[in-house]
């Protein structure tokens, strides 16, 4: 079935499923359009309590549940899974299936062991890769060249479930963490279904994951996303796309915090130290561990983000002064 290599489920007679959908950010929500647009029954939606968020620390309940409110759907947000109330309401629906996509808690064995055909994780890359909370930030990261999703039944251990099936997804040289998620959000949505669509027919089984080719993928925290200005130009420029947009990558400029959006390795140009700040008449060249990058975009601490070459004709930086200091 195209790019779900591995999967190609029948569909037909089988019954529909009756489903809990458990998610939270934006990129869970394709998948709930794509069940509640499928044959299947969404009977309720699991997702984090409402939370402050933005310059105004306001309350605001979590993307998932903006899409479940407005279909109408029942909307369950215990601060824990484990939470007994939550687990008694969980059996007293009485689910088939319990699908996944971001949920953001760890789901107890008391849970898992509800459904009958449990909980079905869709996890934006090709397991045993990129095993955790940020499988795309790292992909970017770490230079690869293919990443995709994978649907996997969920288990006690992280990301470590038997595979229902997998697609595949190039990136491209230029692609953010954030551009690459996008699309993996809705062609790992119509995984999700397919999936589904297979368990419901009977014709679908999880294979265990290879003991070989595990690879971790931690939460990028903000400290993670600071550019260290001595690596190799191409490391600097995945790890700054990779980081993007959240927690977005920063350096340093005269002892305060300045934003760094996506760059641009260049080849030649002038030999800079690591970090040297150089503004010639179009562009904003900052040396690396090897040549220098481009500048494109900047946004200093307090203000928002501008063109690289109008911030620094502002800075006006001196000879030989650098960012990262």
């Amino acid at each position: 079935m195209g790019r779900h290599g591995c999967l190609d489920a029948a569909r037909g007679s089988e019954p529909p499923l009756k489903l809990l959908f458990a998610g939270t950010p934006a990129p869970a929500v394709p998948s709930l359009d794509a069940l509640l647009a499928s044959d299947h029954e969404v009977v309720a939606v699991l997702t984090r309590p409402d939370a402050r968020s933005g310059r105004g620390r306001k309350v605001g309940r979590s993307p998932v549940a903006e899409r479940a409110d407005e279909a109408g759907i029942p909307v369950l947000q215990p601060a824990s899974p484990k939470d007994p109330d939550f687990l008694a309401h969980l059996a007293e629906l009485a689910v088939d299936c319990a699908p996944v996509v971001a949920y953001g808690a760890l789901v107890p064995q008391a849970a898992l062991d509800l459904p009958r055909h449990g909980w079905v994780n869709l996890h934006f890359s090709l397991l045993p890769a990129w095993r955790g909370a940020a499988p795309v930030q790292h992909a970017v990261m770490a230079g690869d060249e293919v990443t995709g999703a994978s649907t996997f039944l969920l288990e006690k251990g992280l990301d470590t479930g038997p595979v229902f099936g997998t697609l595949t997804e190039a990136i491209g040289p230029r692609d953010t963490a954030g551009d690459l998620l996008d699309r993996l959000a809705v062609s790992g949505a119509q995984l999700l279904v397919a999936t589904l669509d297979g368990i419901a027919a009977g014709a679908l089984e999880a294979q265990p994951q290879p003991a070989d080719g595990v690879s971790l993928a931690p939460k990028v925290e903000s400290a993670d996303a600071r550019i260290d200005w001595a690596l190799p130009s191409h490391v600097v420029d995945r790890r700054v796309r990779g980081v993007t947009p959240a927690p977005g990558a920063w350096t340093t400029w005269r002892g305060e915090r300045l934003r760094v959006a996506p760059l641009e390795p260049v080849g030649g140009g002038p030999a800079l130290a690591p970090g040297e700040v150089v503004l010639d008449s179009r562009s904003v060249l900052v040396g690396t561990g090897t040549g220098a990058v481009r500048l494109t975009q900047v946004q200093p601490a307090g203000k928002k983000m501008l063109p690289a070459p109008d911030w620094a004709r502002g800075a006006r930086p001196e000879p030989g002064e650098r960012v990262g200091e």
